[in-house]
């Protein structure tokens, strides 16, 4: 099956870089900003939450400054039959922010976030331990170089 995609024209991707940096800015601004109607502005952006493009008006929390400062990631391989059951027990787990199912020699690659090295070493010893995990590879990011969070950057 397809996937169909929605065209962003120039106007939606200077709305979206926009609000990406800050949800709150009034449509009123925006207007001014892009030398628009106010009424454009918000007949786009629900348009954009309509189709799906705009998930939600979020926050970004500096995940370091709260002492979420060792950023790790793990590969897993896995039991075929038991992937599913690891992948549910994966996705309760709060240090994991992001799964992804990956090709290659492994199943899964994991984005996991703790404020120590013994925190990480509880996560790897609780993930070794699941049924049907056959084994993890982990890296720990020494430094982020380029993490992108915004359409246009």
């Amino acid at each position: 099956m397809m996937t169909e995609y929605y065209y962003l024209d120039n106007v939606d991707r200077k709305i979206l870089n926009i609000l990406q940096k800050d949800s709150r800015t009034p449509f009123s601004r925006l207007a001014k900003m892009l030398d628009l109607s106010e009424s454009t502005i918000h007949m786009r952006v629900k348009r954009l939450v309509k189709e799906g493009v705009i998930k939600n008006f979020g926050i970004e929390i500096d995940l370091d400054r709260i002492g979420l400062n060792v950023l790790a990631f793990i590969l897993i391989k896995a039991e075929p039959k038991k992937y599913e059951d690891i992948l549910r027990k994966l996705e309760e787990m709060k240090e994991i922010y992001d799964i992804y199912d990956v090709t290659g020699e492994y199943y899964a690659l994991l984005k996991v976030r703790v404020r120590s090295r013994e925190d990480l070493a509880k996560v790897l010893d609780y993930i070794g331990k699941l049924e049907g995990v056959t084994s993890t590879y982990t890296m720990v990011a020494l430094r982020t170089i380029k993490e992108k969070k915004n359409l246009d950057e």
